[in-house]
């Protein structure tokens, strides 16, 4: 895509994706325009190529962490740096080739058609996808359905999503969560607190074997206990917030 937005760019997070990152980033300039990678602290010469893709690619910036932060952390500082140039919305998308770069131009659209939305991708999983990770996210979606009191979100740990900058990056910088793996979930949840309206659209999810380049940071034990804790003071925080929520589905 040429011609660049002004309102709605491409934001991909990325920490140690392997090769899968370098078609991946294409595949998004592909459909859109601009694109921003924020690299978080990576160590697997990834930074270096896409370096060098941005230096032939006025539709791609690249944004270097100096250490690994968490993806919530990247994803902060790209929606920081986006605001200060008059972005209003970001589509994150993850690095290793997962997400559907084509499903782009469509989940703009909607946000652009619904710019108080935040669009969320409901992932239609093929054969390769992990049953026990298929499983764990059914409880994690419950829990994020409960706390919002059934707002509509389809999936809470599908991170191919149009965010609404300025609640969200609001809703980070007042707390110090959200910086981790925990960001997916916790950041629907907490938007739909503020009013922020969830529109889900399908997108096909693939699951790269190690052979085909894949890679996955996700540790069962340690990502499970980080969202138990999530959920924990979400929890909390949607008994303190019931009333307001009661009412709110009352009223509309």
């Amino acid at each position: 895509m040429s011609t660049a937005s002004s309102t709605h760019l491409v934001l991909i997070p990325s920490y140690n994706p392997g090769v899968k990152v370098d078609e991946t980033v294409r595949q998004a300039r592909h459909f859109w325009n601009p694109v921003w990678v924020v690299v978080d602290g990576s160590t697997d010469g990834s930074l270096e190529r896409l370096r060098a893709m941005a230096a032939a690619d006025p539709g791609l910036r690249v944004i270097a962490l100096p250490e690994n932060r968490g993806k919530g952390s990247a994803v902060l500082e790209g929606l920081r740096a986006a605001a200060a140039e008059g972005f209003t919305h970001v589509l994150t998308m993850d690095s290793d080739g997962q997400h559907p770069a084509d499903r782009i131009p469509t989940f703009m659209a909607e946000s652009a058609r619904h710019p108080g939305a935040m669009i969320l991708g409901k992932p239609v999983f093929d054969a390769a996808a992990p049953a026990l990770r298929v499983k764990g996210r059914e409880i994690s979606n419950w829990w994020a359905n409960l706390e919002t009191l059934w707002m509509g979100i389809g999936d809470s740990l599908f991170g191919f999503r149009v965010y609404p900058i300025a609640p969200l990056a609001q809703i980070m910088g007042r707390q110090r969560w959200m910086r981790r793996f925990d960001f997916d979930p916790e950041a629907v949840v907490r938007l739909a607190w503020a009013g922020v309206r969830p529109i889900n659209l399908p997108a096909p999810v693939r699951y790269f074997r190690a052979d085909e380049g894949g890679v996955s940071h996700f540790r069962y034990f340690r990502d499970n206990r980080l969202l138990t804790w999530m959920h924990t003071r979400l929890f909390i925080g949607f008994v303190l917030r019931l009333p307001v929520l009661i009412a709110r589905r009352l009223a509309g």
